[in-house]
């Protein structure tokens, strides 16, 4: 199981926000190639990165910053504002290794199939989750949608690797919703990659052990964690 370490951009700095709330955010760096550097000399082969200011106005916002973290020679899982072919293209074509799709994806499966026609591995969708639910546009908009039925269908639409992310547990730092990702796993048989909660070493054990009995579980992300210090990238 692969970690991926988080990085979130908001106006330009690395931050973090407490389960998805723009007004309750942390500051960890001001330059966001800071922890990229650092998790480029740790080891890292992927990060997660997430253009927040992206992910509530539905266009990208500091491609610019990403471009320089791929430039650093780690693989980009980008996020935040990917709502539109020509966006994706973009930003692919500037060394983004795989374009994370959600709120446009989740509002409309056949833009997904479109996606994963077009792109193949180089798109993953992002389900972001509160209690069963699918929530959109920067976790700002709930849903009536179940997460098992879209996860489903987007399998269906043949996209290749699904990023389930339990809300409640983001950034709270009281372990990961492993129930939540199990139900998930047993209901698809396409890539998935884990994130919210993993707060301590231990969290990563339940993981690797979820993974033992569904190898389709290929990584988790993981961020508060490793900025705290509670998770060291060794520890995978």
């Amino acid at each position: 199981m692969r970690i991926f370490p988080a990085i979130d951009i908001k106006d330009g700095r690395c931050v973090r926000l407490l389960q998805g709330k723009a007004d309750q955010e942390t500051v960890y760096h001001n330059d966001p190639l800071e922890p990229a550097r650092l998790f480029a000399i740790g080891g890292a082969e992927w990060v997660h990165v997430v253009d927040l200011d992206g992910a509530f106005s539905g266009e990208p916002k500091n491609l610019e910053f990403i471009i320089e973290i791929a430039k650093l020679g780690l693989k980009v899982q980008m996020g935040g504002g990917l709502r539109e072919i020509k966006t994706i293209e973009k930003v692919l074509e500037a060394g983004i290794s795989r374009a994370v799709i959600g709120t446009r994806a989740c509002d409309d499966p056949d833009f997904a199939e479109e996606v994963a026609n077009e792109f193949g591995n180089k798109i993953a969708v992002g389900i972001d989750a509160k209690n069963g639910k699918v929530a959109v546009n920067g976790w700002t908009k709930g849903t009536d949608r179940e997460v098992l039925v879209l996860a489903r269908m987007l399998e269906d639409a043949g996209v290749q690797t699904l990023i389930h992310t339990d809300i409640a547990t983001d950034g709270m730092m009281k372990g990961p919703n492993i129930a939540a990702q199990r139900a998930l796993l047993e209901r698809v048989t396409t890539d998935v990659i884990a994130s919210g909660g993993v707060s301590k070493k231990e969290d990563i054990g339940e993981l690797n052990k979820l993974a033992d009995q569904y190898p389709h579980l290929k990584g988790v992300i993981v961020g508060k964690a490793l900025y705290e210090g509670t998770v060291k990238l060794e520890d995978f």
